[in-house]
């Protein structure tokens, strides 16, 4: 049985478990991330539907939006709110409705198609790599960052992450000064997700595109990931675990830092390694 947690953490559900240690058995309560559909709606049509975890949804919208290319800049964006008026009552919670300005269109069948085709296998990675450069240049960075300052971004999105704390089943993503400061933490069961609420917020609340600050995430970097990082300008990203070979193709290509395995004392420069000093 699923029940909502008694400090009301949208994030957060309160189940029942029975937990085995060695032999013996005890029952109680613990605490895991909320996993729940969010669809997103442009102009009334359903465009996609997102697994994520409640929390900062109309950031998840407008960083979707941005990184998926359905607009090119946040002044493209008019409105971004959850609907009052949906089918089932229980979904009300979980419909976006997106308003773009009157200047932008939109082609809603060959968007859900493009968006279908990027989250399965059926292009190549060469093709992958050729689309994701198509609707976006080259970034160019003219600046640098310490070693020192990548080392600790790490650790300083994990001492964001309160709510892993109490679940242990989320991805989380900051957007860091060039101090290495979070601007902001996100947390999601999905790391895309955590980026794209990152970027939401950025959209918001930082001059755009925020190109002098650098993206951390925990977990793996993927494709996915540096093409959100692509659309969005962010020319840095730090993880703590491994890149894919097509992600560091792309960071490669599109003029983004990459750097992986970033643990105590190591880390890993796959792409751009010149702007790390």
């Amino acid at each position: 049985m699923v029940d909502a947690p008694d400090d009301d953490e949208p994030g957060v559900a309160q189940v029942r478990r029975v937990e085995w240690i060695g032999e013996r058995a005890s029952s109680g309560d613990d605490e895991l991330a909320r996993e729940e559909p969010l669809e997103l709606r442009v102009a009334g049509v359903s465009i996609a539907v997102v697994m994520r975890t409640p929390g900062h949804d109309l950031e998840l919208a407008r960083g979707f939006a941005l990184t998926e290319r359905i607009v090119a800049h946040p002044a493209e964006i008019v409105s971004v709110r959850h609907c009052d008026r949906v089918e089932a009552p229980e979904a009300e919670d979980n419909v976006v409705q997106l308003v773009l300005a009157d200047e932008v269109v939109v082609d809603l069948v060959r968007l859900r198609r493009n968006l279908f085709a990027s989250s399965s296998c059926g292009v190549c990675g060469k093709a992958s790599i050729e689309q994701a450069m198509s609707c976006a240049t080259p970034l160019v960075s003219t600046g640098s960052v310490e070693m020192a300052v990548l080392r600790e971004l790490p650790q300083r999105l994990r001492a964001g992450q309160r709510l892993f704390d109490r679940t242990g089943g989320l991805h989380g993503a900051a957007l860091c000064d060039e101090t290495g400061t979070p601007l902001v933490v996100r947390e999601d069961v999905g790391r895309h997700n955590a980026v794209d609420k990152v970027v939401g917020w950025a959209a918001t609340q930082r001059a755009w595109p925020p190109a002098g600050e650098m993206l951390a995430i925990s977990g793996r970097i993927s494709f996915e990931i540096v093409q959100k990082a692509l659309a969005a300008g962010i020319a840095t990203i730090v993880a703590v675990s491994a890149p894919t070979s097509l992600a560091v193709a792309l960071a490669e290509q599109s003029g983004i830092t990459l750097v992986g395995f970033v643990r105590g004392d190591r880390a890993c420069v796959y792409s751009h390694a010149a702007r790390v000093r």
